[in-house]
């Protein structure tokens, strides 16, 4: 596979934030030293601020992406921290996937905070995907714990086996270690997408808490 240079890495970044129609790209500076992407700049909010980190990430020869984008919303935007929480707690309400009052809102000048503990990874995705795109929201922290449910070696054993069947790339590459229902992945990958996909399937495995992705991306 052809390296490409710091340079070219540039003008691809670019090209894709300026495709994705979900971002200003113009509000956005890009940087690229050792094929490390910066991105810096405002933008009108945390959903756009997502779209351009994904965006970037798309990009083939991305190594690492530092994001220095702040969330500034435009004057009609702003809303009470009071009024934010009434909205997120009702839409957790609403989102059939939580359980009843499992997850804890705390907000402060726009940035929400969820805490509590929930049995699945992507109960977790959902609430968090749930309130992002509120209005007046400038970012997200996610402290909702998982409840662990499996023994050590059972959670090993299913992570490899989700590796094996749906890794785009050899399971052999991928090293799991698990201590409780923490589990650190390690090895290297070709693409963000396979790193996502072992992340994930690490994520989606019963009585994972947390999940620390050391896999390398090698081009």
């Amino acid at each position: 596979m052809i390296m490409k240079t710091d340079a070219q890495l540039k003008q691809d970044v670019i090209a894709e934030l300026t495709w994705e129609p979900s971002v200003n790209a113009s509000q956005i500076g890009v940087e690229v030293k050792n094929g490390t992407v910066t991105l810096a700049g405002h933008v009108d909010s945390y959903t756009e601020k997502l779209h351009a980190e994904r965006a970037a990430q798309r990009v083939s020869g991305v190594k690492g992406l530092a994001v220095e984008i702040d969330v500034s919303l435009p004057g009609n935007g702003k809303r009470t921290d009071a009024d934010i929480a009434r909205s997120a707690q009702n839409v957790l309400e609403w989102t059939t996937e939580l359980p009843k009052d499992s997850v804890k809102v705390k907000v402060e000048k726009g940035w929400i905070t969820l805490s509590g503990e929930l049995e699945w990874d992507y109960q977790r995705r959902s609430a968090k995907h749930a309130v992002r795109s509120l209005f007046g929201v400038v970012g997200v922290s996610d402290e909702i714990g998982i409840k662990p449910k499996a023994s050590v070696s059972a959670v090993k054993s299913e992570i490899e086996a989700a590796l094996k069947r749906r890794a785009q790339t050899d399971s052999q590459q991928i090293s799991v270690d698990v201590r409780g229902g923490d589990v650190t992945l390690s090895g290297t990958v070709h693409s963000w997408s396979e790193r996502e996909l072992a992340e994930d399937s690490a994520w989606a495995t019963p009585g994972v808490r947390k999940v620390v992705d050391n896999i390398a991306i090698a081009y």
